[in-house]
Parts: C-alpha cells; structure tokens; sequence
C-alpha cells in the first residue's frame, strides 16, 4: 500500500491534485482545506496517502499532517460515513478545530458543514467524542480557536491563486462569495461558491 508520496504538483482542481512521482502521476484525494495549502503547480510538495481499495475503484487520500491522517481514519470508523464524507468534513474545519468541536459534544457546529446534518453530527459525536484525546496535534500549527473572518478570507484567495486564478480574481470571488454566504460560513461553502462565481464569469 502506498504511504507517502514525494513529487511535484502537476495538475490541482477541487477536489483533487496530480502530483508527479519520477514520470508517473498519481491522483490524490485531499480535503478543501488541504488543496489550498498546496504549493503552485510545478513545485515539490510530500503527501502522506491512504489507499481505499474497492471492487471499482482504488482510491488515493491525501494528507497534509499525520493529526489529519489520523482524524480521518476516525472519521472513517464511523458508521455510514466513507472515506468520501470523511474528507468532506476535513473540508469544514481546520484538524485542530475540528478536534475541539467533537471533543467539545458541538453538534449544532458540525451539522453545519457541507454535507453533514444533524443526524450524522450527533452520530460523530456519540462515536468520537472520547476517541479525541488520542489525536495528537503537536504536529498542527494553528490553534484551536475558529480563525477570524479575515483570515478566513486570506485563506480563500490564497487557495484560488493556487488554482491558477489571477489576484483581480480570487479577490473578487472571495468578495461575492463572503457576501452571498456571509463572514461565518465555513471555508469549504465559502470556496464551492466563490469557484461557482468563476466558473460562471464572476
């Protein structure tokens, strides 16, 4: 199985990014959250990966910090929720953030991630909450405290540059989509809208 991938980023799209290992490219799974911190295409970057092995598919997760891996495979543990939902709610909330809402019982705060709901939330809850003390976060840099709108907004243009998108752009989209969905919706609903500004010729 594969572990760790160390290449250069040939290709990032939304949900996803090719990343060239000596000629072959693998395509890698990663949160929101984790695409926007990946480096420029054609730049060296070093992944660690979990292979998904199904009857039709063979599937390549990504993952910035082993504290993400880790939270991940938790996620994953959870009963109806599969690799795929798990990396959705990696796209809502920073690791350390995340951890704490678990943690902390938060269920009105985690059904409002994209995709989740209250149902799922409570179940992550009541299967998580105790699981959390064994995630080691030494390894994340940020803190546990939601990041303010600003920031929240740095991020979201930092994340379409990396894109490709020009400055002009990012920033407009970042703009509309912060005033369509307001300064306190996650980052992963904030990035889906500002792409469909884009995408749609602002």
């Amino acid at each position: 199985m594969i572990a760790r991938l160390r290449g250069v980023v040939l290709e990032k799209d939304a949900e996803d990014a090719v990343i060239d290992v000596q000629g072959v490219g693998y395509r890698v799974n990663l949160s929101t959250l984790s695409l926007g911190k990946l480096p420029p295409e054609g730049q060296p970057v070093e992944v660690r990966i979990r292979t998904v092995v199904r009857e039709d598919a063979f599937e390549l997760f990504g993952f910035l910090s082993k504290a993400e891996e880790d939270v991940f495979l938790l996620l994953n543990g959870v009963s109806r929720v599969g690799p795929r939902m798990a990396l959705g709610v990696l796209s809502g909330m920073e690791v350390p953030e995340l951890v704490a809402a678990l943690s902390r019982g938060e269920v009105a705060r985690l059904a409002k991630i994209h995709g989740v709901g209250k149902k799922t939330a409570e179940r992550l809850v009541l299967e998580l909450k105790d699981k959390m003390k064994n995630v080691h976060l030494e390894a994340v840099s940020r803190g546990t405290a939601p990041a303010p709108a600003s920031a929240t907004q740095s991020d979201l243009v930092s994340a379409l540059l990396n894109l490709g998108y020009k400055p002009p752009q990012a920033e407009k989209a970042a703009e509309l989509a912060t005033g369509r969905l307001g300064a306190d919706a996650s980052f992963q609903d904030l990035f889906r809208e500002a792409l469909k500004s884009l995408r749609a010729g602002g």
